[in-house]
């Protein structure tokens, strides 16, 4: 079965590597789908993000990194998958994700929510964070790639 992990991945953290690790040991294939989303002011351009994913996640061979606008549903339906993979760190995650799943399953009764809940380590970690503690000279080789790290040092420097 053939699996999307949609997000803005900006940047990608080590949180959202642990939910791709365990993803790609479930399903045959997962697909990592970049979404522009014209509500965010991102730090990276879209096809930095999908670089920077693509070089993070190579050791996987059952991956693709790719790039969408609109529904994250329709894509899915392109490219055949029958599941969302979603990460879940707190609770407002679980509330969010849900009322998104939901929604979903108005939109396309074939393809199914799959929550994997972040290991215990990244449940505090999220992109704004990472950004936030960057922003003002703090480390965060210990909360993203090395990649990753090295592109939002020069980002900020």
């Amino acid at each position: 079965m053939i699996a999307v992990y949609p997000g803005s991945f900006d940047p990608i953290t080590l949180g959202h590597l642990d939910i791709i690790e365990r993803g790609v040991t479930l399903f045959e294939r997962v697909i990592v789908a970049v979404l522009c989303n014209p509500n965010k002011k991102p730090l990276f351009t879209l096809e930095k993000r999908v670089e920077q994913i693509r070089e993070c996640t190579q050791k996987w061979k059952n991956i693709e990194v790719d790039s969408f606008t609109g529904l994250t549903i329709d894509y899915a339906k392109l490219h055949n998958a029958g599941v969302l993979l979603r990460g879940l760190r707190v609770l407002s995650d679980f509330e969010k994700e849900l009322q998104m799943a939901h929604t979903n399953k108005t939109l396309s009764q074939e393809i199914e929510t799959v929550f994997l809940a972040t290991n215990k380590e990244y449940s505090f970690l999220s992109s704004s964070t990472v950004k936030e503690i960057a922003q003002f000279g703090g480390p965060i080789s210990h909360l993203v790639p090395e990649n990753v790290a090295k592109d939002i040092y020069l980002y900020y420097s």
